[in-house]
C-alpha cells in the first residue's frame, strides 16, 4: 500500500478510558486510505470494532462517544474543530479523557 495514503496517528486514553482498551495508554495507528477521508466520527466506530476490548456502552453512545468523555484533538477540545466531522490529518494526536469515576 502506497504510504502516501496512510493516516499515522496517536491515539491515547485516560481517566479509566484505558481500562477499555486493555489498559492501553496509547496507541499508534495506521489508518488506511478513505476516499471520504477519516473523521472522528469514523475514528470512534474503528476503535470500537477493531480495539474494544469490554463494555462498549461506557465508551460509545450511538455514533459518537458516551457523555463524560473529553476528546482532545492534538491538545484541542474537539468542539472547536467541529467534533464528529473533524478531518483527521496525518500526524494528530487524539486523547479521549473520561471524566466519569465509578464509586
Amino acid at each position: 500500500m502506497d504510504s502516501h495514503n496512510i493516516l499515522s496517528i496517536k491515539v491515547e486514553f485516560s481517566g479509566g478510558a484505558e481500562l477499555l482498551f486493555d489498559g492501553q495508554r496509547q496507541m499508534d495507528i495506521n489508518l488506511p486510505h478513505q476516499d471520504h477521508g477519516w473523521t472522528i466520527e469514523t475514528l470512534i466506530q474503528h476503535l470500537k470494532q477493531t480495539h474494544l476490548k469490554e463494555r462498549p456502552e461506557l465508551f460509545v453512545q450511538g455514533k459518537t462517544v458516551r457523555p463524560g468523555i473529553l476528546v482532545l484533538v492534538n491538545d484541542t477540545d474537539w468542539e472547536l474543530l467541529g467534533q464528529l466531522e473533524y478531518q483527521i490529518q496525518d500526524k494528530d494526536n487524539i486523547m479521549f479523557i473520561s471524566t466519569l469515576h465509578g464509586g
